[in-house]
């Protein structure tokens, strides 16, 4: 598959993991936060396991929102994983503080009842690309905060985002389709094989 895929280098978590799983899943990974490698590259990914609120502060550094905007004007492949899928909602409540994401989708982050979880199975949403051939497979959750649902109202001849949930004790958002713009909720790089098969089906619609 051979496609150049930049991850989001903010200095503040440790991206190994990733950067091996979406290896495994055919592609050439650089770490980086310089803007020429960012804009120039196939696939861009900006991964997080924080809180939104502690996330934001990195990724404001990075100008990440001007970075993403580029990208999207242009038409090109942009990723968010964990964190990196909430930063594309428009704010978080935490803690009675209120977070600014970078609003490319409305909706607010929210903290999740205490629950258990780890692998589970999506409700994925219909014609899902990012999905295909491991619509019954199990992802990895580590979440205390989610969006609920997506809010976003899309009109013909506008392609609606695909929106696919987790459906446990309490349903939100575990990944969005909207054209070049994709964020999971779950972690491939620890779901096994079901992980870099998302990662190859993500790879392939660069």
């Amino acid at each position: 598959m051979n496609r150049n895929v930049a991850v989001l280098d903010l200095g503040t978590a440790d991206i190994s993991a990733i950067i091996a799983a979406l290896e495994a899943a055919g592609s050439k990974v650089i770490a980086t936060n310089q803007r020429s490698e960012i804009l120039n590259a196939d696939g861009f990914v900006i991964y997080g396991a924080s809180k939104l609120s502690s996330f934001m502060s990195a990724l404001d550094k990075s100008k990440a929102a001007e970075l993403v905007d580029t990208r999207l004007a242009g038409g090109k492949a942009v990723l968010g994983i964990g964190a990196g899928l909430h930063a594309m909602f428009e704010t978080s409540t935490e803690d009675n503080e209120i977070a600014q994401g970078l609003a490319q989708w409305p909706g607010v982050i929210q903290v999740l009842k205490p629950q258990s979880l780890a692998k589970a199975k999506v409700q994925v949403a219909k014609n899902s690309k990012l999905f295909q051939g491991i619509e019954n497979e199990d992802f990895f959750f580590d979440q205390i905060e989610a969006v609920l649902e997506f809010s976003l109202q899309v009109d013909p001849p506008f392609v609606a985002p695909m929106v696919s949930y987790l459906n446990q004790e309490q349903s939100f958002i575990a990944a969005v389709e909207n054209g070049p713009l994709t964020g999971i909720g779950f972690y491939p790089e620890r779901s096994g094989d079901a992980g870099i098969a998302l990662l190859r089906n993500w790879l392939g619609t660069l």
